[in-house]
């Protein structure tokens, strides 16, 4: 290359947050949440018809509770069986994808599988929960719908030319349809899709899936109206020791969340051992915890089914004392019992009986050691509603404005968020891992479901550029360059230099070990070495900037230029300025400072 040449220099492009791809993915997850609106109401009435047949014996869509049924002892254990034996078929024939809750699959491939989800399992996934639910499995309907839109997501970004991103927003956009169709709850969709499934916050994703989950609910009002989900008697605003009652109900539920997480995987573990030892194949075991349910169904019948109505009785008083004691203690064995097994169905449902008995019962008990203190069972079931849904997600915000959501009750949101604040603090203390991600833990897959801001998208490149630059003149010989390095003490830790015309102008960057290759002759010019166009970066981007353009460029450092002079270097950017742009955050997070009036004693104190 020619020491005078003009090439044109390589830059990052600039970041924008949104673009026209961002349209196109909108437009895609509005259709999709359409869709997913449809397959909820589908599943609802699949389940209606399954529970309808088997326990009832008429053909109807009616969503019913199958506790109230009058099949006899035997029946009412041969019904969960013979369902769980037909899903474990669907689950061995089929996809085996199908079994458990729906959500860690899901996280699972959007962490590590491309946020791809077969196909097979939106047929399966859907029928297998709808006859596993509607014989009486003691699931929610809600996580089998997750998955199902999520699986319609990713299904469409498969089908179509979308980057990976792009289809785990589409993945998102359908997952978070799927629970608001089901709870007609949006903006807690919005948040348990970002708090799980998307590991971000940026418009270019939550864009479509804020859309997906308003026209999901949209769906459903078509269907059901406006009412909401768990409806309750209106709260008065709570004071003083009521509060803080509520702090206390938080606090024990969070502890309880963490012994369900840890109880319900210790259940599914026995049923791993016992495959084990005796050789049954997997599919059999959904029925072994059929038996369970079966027998539990026996003495507590409203253990059965969905169970939406319990929770709304738990919210609303009109079931308590020792009923809602047994309701709590046999759903949740029953529940965990089937779940353990590997069958098809959701937890949160399950969890929300439990949690919201369980904070009524908590209420009861307060009130009669305070009497005066204004505390009302109501308000510490929907406390503990919301907050075992806190501990076992890890999904604080999805929590506190769900239990609004689904209730309408905006004087609950202050104890709502103290009481979910702490039971999620307690859950994590006594388990660091979430009913989602702890199948996943134990599998050996690390699972980060935190998320903080790029700190490199904070720091520019000229803060943390390295000046003055070592660059090397392109006329030069290769010999009285290798010659100018050798006589500079610090060219000896650079591994690239900038080359210059005779105008001072950026024609390229040369590696060392090209420049003191033994085979390149040392009366060649520096400038015969250039091969490509200079690759730079502007002083005014970000060190993200910066790295991803290493990346794409395979390059380890990048010359620093200005937009009004893109040839001029200002300085240099390696991968070792990357990493030291890092000491300020590890500083900030690690370091425990002296308080300033500490310092201002030392000094006014004798000496």
């Amino acid at each position: 290359m020619s020491p005078d040449a003009q090439p044109r220099t390589r830059a990052p492009a600039d970041a924008r947050a949104v673009d026209r791809r961002v349209v196109l993915v909108t437009a895609l997850a509005s259709v999709l949440a359409i869709a997913a609106g449809l397959v909820a109401q589908l599943l609802l009435h699949l389940i209606g018809l399954v529970t309808n047949l088997v326990y009832f014996g008429k053909v109807s869509l009616a969503f019913v509770s199958p506790a109230l049924t009058h099949r006899g002892y035997l029946a009412l254990i041969l019904i969960p069986v013979g369902g769980a034996i037909v899903v474990g078929l669907m689950a061995r024939y089929g996809s085996a994808a199908i079994r458990g809750h729906g959500i860690p699959e899901v996280m699972e491939k959007v962490l590590f599988g491309e946020s791809r989800i077969p196909a097979r399992v939106l047929v399966f996934k859907p029928l297998a929960s709808a006859i596993a639910i509607g014989t009486g499995g003691p699931f929610g309907a809600e996580g089998p719908i997750i998955a199902t839109g999520g699986a319609l997501g990713s299904l469409l970004g498969q089908l179509l030319h979308v980057t990976i991103d792009e289809r785990k927003t589409l993945l998102a956009a359908g997952a978070a349809a799927g629970m608001a169709a089901t709870f007609g709850s949006p903006v807690s969709a919005i948040l348990l899709a970002v708090e799980l499934l998307l590991f971000e916050y940026r418009a270019r994703s939550l864009v479509p899936v804020a859309l997906a989950a308003a026209i999901a609910t949209a769906v459903r009002i078509a269907f059901v109206g406006f009412e909401p989900v768990f409806p309750m008697t209106t709260l008065t605003q709570p004071h003083g020791e009521a509060l803080v009652a509520y702090l206390v109900v938080g606090a024990l539920v969070g502890v309880l969340a963490a012994g369900v997480t840890g109880f319900t995987y210790q259940i599914e573990h026995l049923f791993e051992r016992m495959g084990h030892r005796t050789g049954l194949h997997w599919m059999w075991w959904p029925a072994i915890g059929a038996v369970a349910v079966g027998v539990i169904g026996i003495i507590a019948p409203r253990t059965l089914g969905v169970g939406y109505d319990n929770i709304t009785a738990a919210l609303s008083g009109t079931i308590t004392g020792r009923a809602l004691a047994v309701l709590v203690t046999f759903k949740l064995l029953s529940w965990a019992i089937y779940l353990g097994s590997g069958t098809s169905g959701g937890t949160l449902a399950p969890l929300f009986t439990i949690g919201s008995g369980v904070g009524a019962l908590l209420g009861s008990g307060l009130e009669f050691l305070l009497p005066n203190a204004g505390i009302q069972p109501a308000m510490a079931a929907l406390v503990g509603m919301a907050a075992i849904f806190a501990g076992t997600s890890h999904a604080l915000l999805a929590s506190v404005v769900f239990a609004f959501e689904t209730t309408r009750q905006p004087i609950g949101l202050l104890p709502l968020l103290g009481g979910c604040s702490i039971a999620y603090l307690t859950a994590r203390l006594l388990n660091p891992n979430s009913i989602m991600t702890e199948k996943l833990a134990r599998r050996g897959l690390n699972i980060q479901t935190e998320y903080t801001a790029d700190h490199l998208m904070h720091v520019r490149v000229d803060e943390a550029a390295s000046t003055p630059v070592m660059t090397l003149p392109a006329d030069a010989t290769i010999g009285a360059a290798q010659a100018q390095l050798q006589a500079d003490p610090r060219a000896t830790t650079h591994h690239g230099f900038p080359v210059l015309n005779a105008n001072g102008e950026l024609v390229g960057v040369v590696a060392r070990r090209v420049l003191f290759d033994p085979l390149v002759a040392a009366d060649r010019t520096v400038a015969t070495l250039i091969t490509r166009p200079p690759v730079v970066v502007y002083a005014d981007q970000s060190l993200r900037d910066a790295a991803d353009h290493m990346v794409l460029e395979d390059v380890g450092r990048l010359p620093v230029v200005t937009r009004a002079a893109p040839r001029r270097v200002v300085g240099i950017i390696t991968r070792s300025d990357l990493l030291a742009a890092h000491a300020d955050r590890l500083r900030a997070a690690n370091t425990v400072m002296t308080p300033r009036w500490l310092h201002v004693l030392d000094k006014e104190g004798p000496e």
